[in-house]
């Protein structure tokens, strides 16, 4: 089936019907329109999956995408125009652009944190590109990607996009076949398995992945705000978040006051009984609740760490000072478990820092301008705030992505246009003039040639 399909995808782009940009915003129109027809059901099925709260999947999922698909609608003919661009000296006369075309057949796999937002989002600059499309979910949110299979369906001729669902063997026999693009969302460790398939085919790619994501907390900073955002970035989605603050490192001088306030802003947002707050969403899947589980065993626990098997709730958890060596140190939580490290020095910070691959995101809570430049500038990661956490994905202008161990690429808003097109150089010569100095035999002085050469 995967290859009869990947067939039929080549052969519609093959027709050149996905080059013309009004038959893009045609479907992208009628995306547009099903998205808002189901928002509800597509709530529920969130729900159904890891009882998402309807204010998350409207904020974070189906909202997130209509407004991706209403800024693409209204940009993508400005987007595909060619880029005129100052014509080099050496190819007078001549007019150069670079012209934006569409890849081909591209592969998006999704994951199960975000199962809407983080399969459509990627799917509307790929098709407003021009491309075709088959879309593989991740098998983790089933009744989300049923909806999501219903709702193309319903858009799209299968030649154009298509859903294909299921486990592993299907994510392989995907990846078996040769694609002009391939975007994933997941783990580091899928990511590299991703990047072998495509290197067989010499396919491009983008890996948005993971990363252990610092928030430095100074002494300068304002305690109660600080902690107000950063339990909203860390247990928005319960803690499954790629880009939520993954541990704090706080100056001990203001140490306490920022628990006191963390504790309190978490009862706050989700009452003294969090279980039953219907703003709380659970664990996703029953692996990854066993594997938060065993990283709170032994953990000095400083508010939280509770947990229900039945329906795979993990209380909002602060853990205090962990050891480095820890399980809960040695990679990406992943869930609402938050520890928080204390440092006196500022030198101390790189200890930790330093210890992980580069990050997805990294935060800083200070009113020190030297000390917030500073950390900026020191750490290379994929993107961050100051003085807040997670809101920079907000900003369509500001490209999304990783860097080393956290990702390839960045996309939102134009730059997912920009992704899943080729740039194409273009030179236009006139043929009233034909400068003859590049034409053997040459019998310009070697030195002229030396003060010319940027003409070249």
């Amino acid at each position: 089936m995967v290859k009869q399909l990947v067939a039929a995808q080549n052969d519609f782009f093959a027709t050149q019907k996905t080059k013309d940009v009004s038959f893009r915003k045609q479907y992208l129109k009628k995306l547009q329109q099903e998205i808002i027809d189901q928002e509800d059901a597509i709530c529920d099925a969130l729900y159904a999956d890891f009882k998402k709260p309807k204010f998350e999947s409207l904020a974070t999922e189906t909202q997130f995408a209509l407004s991706e698909l209403k800024h693409a609608i209204k940009n993508v003919e400005s987007w595909s125009e060619p880029e005129r661009v100052s014509a080099s000296w050496s190819n007078f006369p001549s007019k150069e652009w670079i012209q934006p075309e569409p890849y081909g057949n591209v592969l998006i796999i999704s994951p199960w944190n975000y199962p809407f937002m983080l399969a459509i989002s990627p799917l509307i600059g790929a098709l407003a590109a021009g491309n075709t499309a088959i879309l593989k979910p991740s098998e983790f949110s089933t009744h989300t990607s049923k909806i999501l299979a219903r709702i193309i369906r319903k858009v799209f001729p299968p030649e154009y996009v298509t859903v294909v669902e299921g486990g592993v063997e299907v994510s392989q026999q995907l990846l078996a076949e040769k694609w002009e693009y391939i975007f994933f969302t997941g783990s580091t460790k899928v990511g590299k398995i991703v990047y072998k398939s495509a290197a067989k085919h010499l396919t491009p790619v983008t890996l948005e992945l993971s990363g252990k994501n610092p928030c430095i907390v100074d002494d300068t900073a304002s305690i109660k705000l600080a902690a107000k955002r950063i339990a909203w970035g860390k247990f928005i989605n319960a803690g499954q978040t790629c880009i939520a603050p993954d541990y704090i490192l706080v100056h001990k001088n203001v140490k306490d006051g920022l628990v006191k306030h963390l504790k309190q802003h978490i009862t706050d947002f989700y009452g003294e009984n969090m279980e039953t707050s219907r703003d709380f969403a659970r664990i996703a899947t029953d692996k990854h609740y066993e594997e938060l589980k065993a990283m709170l065993q032994g953990q000095p626990v400083l508010f939280g760490g509770t947990f229900t098997d039945k329906d795979r709730y993990i209380a909002p958890t602060l853990v205090d000072e962990p050891e480095l060596d820890s399980t809960i140190m040695q990679g990406e939580i992943f869930g609402p478990i938050l520890p928080i490290i204390s440092y006196t020095e500022e030198s101390e910070l790189d200890t930790y820092i330093s210890k992980y691959p580069k990050s997805l995101a990294f935060y800083v809570f200070s009113e020190n301008k030297t000390f917030q430049k500073r950390l900026m500038n020191s750490y290379s990661f994929g993107g961050g705030a100051i003085n807040d956490t997670v809101v920079h994905i907000s900003n369509k202008d500001l490209p999304f992505g990783g860097v080393g161990a956290s990702g390839i690429g960045g996309y939102h808003g134009k730059h997912t246009f920009g992704l899943f097109s080729h740039h194409k150089s273009v030179a236009k010569r006139g043929t009233w003039l034909d400068v003859p100095l590049r034409y053997a035999p040459y019998s310009i002085s070697m030195d002229l040639v030396k003060k010319i050469k940027h003409l070249f």
